[in-house]
């Protein structure tokens, strides 16, 4: 596997502060955040320097029942080519259900949650991870991810099911210590164990980042410092193998460029540190052959595989973002928990893309998108989101203040359609008089 070295995440927020790092050997930018024809400069720059630059899918869903959506990834593919890219990665995670599989609505998380362990759901994975291998023109990783609630009844270890989807598919693992903590926290899985079961061989490279903790419950915020446990994990791992690579995660909160540099430090001291109790000539299990294609080992029918899984993460999803009960056999506690995590999740993430919004409704945006949000799922993405909250308030005829509600309406109707209203010079002069 290339050697990719100490990176960092690249984000708009800290472009300049990235560009200014000499120590930055790669960056990772979220794939759905960039387009291929109009690459940031910022990114352009750092290409011209020589920096690697990797993307990295939030969207596609391979966790899911569904095959890969063929326009997701080519996109996907795009990116990894307008960058130069040595590889592309992505997460065993589910983003979606409902639909066809189920005769249902569809249904959008708008975050990774987690598959099941079991012969059905990594019968589905490995089936997608190999028609996205062969839609891709460079090698895929794919991360574990955190999780907040545990499926009742998993057949296999998450060691044992990473295994035997590195040894059906070739694919490569991004490791993500983080998410090992968090894991340890929220599922009572233990680090070291999670760490000699995995195939440490087919490690493309390591995300590091920080949560916090609240309840019992760590959240993988990826707002706050690195915490020493993640960097121990950091130095376990060190001390089994060399990660080609390791990335700093940060998405929100941005600490000043010192700060982002001393955190950086610790990640390459907690590296060194595994290292340095490497025992001499310690092997890792046999090497994992890996490209943009599998190693060959078949995957035996599905035989109603995707329909099986597809019935049981639809009844999840369900009950996570359109208040129907939770499933038999989970955690009802930790589901509530997730579900508000979603709900918080997308009035953050629609006050971002919709910025006028939080604007024109000032303090009250919060409280009215979380009771929108309490039985309205997502159904196409955040923008979309936007709109359809939007038009819900407009509906009720709220919020009660004539001018505001006019401003709410206009906004919408300026964006509902398939292009911008265009209007005449008389009303565009009594907008800019009132």
């Amino acid at each position: 596997m290339r050697r990719l070295g100490t990176g960092i995440g690249w984000r708009p927020e800290i472009a300049d502060a990235v560009e200014g790092m000499t120590g930055i050997d790669w960056v990772e930018v979220v794939a759905e955040n960039v387009c291929p024809g109009h690459l940031p400069a910022s990114l352009l720059r750092l290409r011209e320097r020589g920096v690697t630059v990797v993307p990295h899918g939030v969207s596609l869903g391979l966790g899911g029942a569904d095959r890969p959506d063929e326009g997701r990834l080519k996109a996907l593919a795009e990116r990894a080519e307008a960058l130069g890219s040595p590889l592309v990665t992505e997460h065993i995670a589910f983003v979606r259900a409902g639909g066809a599989l189920t005769a249902s609505p569809r249904l959008e998380a708008g975050h990774l949650l987690p598959v099941p362990r079991t012969r059905d759901a990594l019968d589905v994975l490995c089936e997608n991870v190999r028609i996205a291998q062969e839609a891709l023109p460079v090698p895929l990783a794919l991360e574990n991810i955190a999780a907040l609630f545990s499926w009742p009844g998993e057949e296999l270890t998450e060691g044992q099911f990473l295994s035997e989807l590195v040894e059906r598919t070739g694919v490569r693992l991004l490791i993500d210590v983080a998410n090992l903590h968090t894991n340890h926290v929220n599922r009572g899985e233990d680090p070291a164990e999670a760490l000699a079961a995995l195939p440490l061989e087919a490690i493309a490279y390591v995300h590091v980042a920080g949560g916090f903790e609240r309840d019992g419950v760590w959240h993988d915020s990826h707002a706050h410092p690195v915490p020493r446990p993640v960097l121990d994990i950091l130095t376990g791992l060190a001390a089994r193998v060399a990660p080609p690579g390791v990335l700093l995660e940060r998405d929100e909160n941005f600490p000043g460029p010192g700060k982002l540099e001393r955190e950086l430090d610790a990640i390459r001291e907690a590296v060194a540190a595994g290292r340095g109790r490497a025992v001499a000539g310690t092997a890792v299990r046999g090497a994992v052959a890996a490209g943009a294609g599998g190693v060959g080992v078949l995957a035996p029918p599905l035989a109603g595989a995707r329909e099986r899984v597809a019935v049981a993460q639809t009844a999840v999803l369900s009950a996570l973002v359109a208040g129907t009960p939770v499933p038999e056999g989970f955690d009802r506690v930790r589901m509530g928990v997730q579900a508000r995590a979603l709900a918080a999740k997308r009035a953050g993430v629609v006050a971002k893309v919709a910025p006028e919004l939080p604007v024109l409704l000032g303090a009250g945006y919060r409280e009215a998108f979380l009771e929108y949000a309490r039985q309205r799922p997502m159904r196409a993405g955040y923008r979309q989101d936007a709109l359809d909250f939007a038009g819900h308030l407009l509906k009720l005829g709220r919020p009660g203040d004539a001018g505001t509600l006019r401003e709410l309406r206009e906004w919408w109707l300026d964006r509902s359609g398939p292009a911008p209203r265009r209007r005449g010079l008389v009303e565009r002069v009594l907008r800019r008089r009132v």
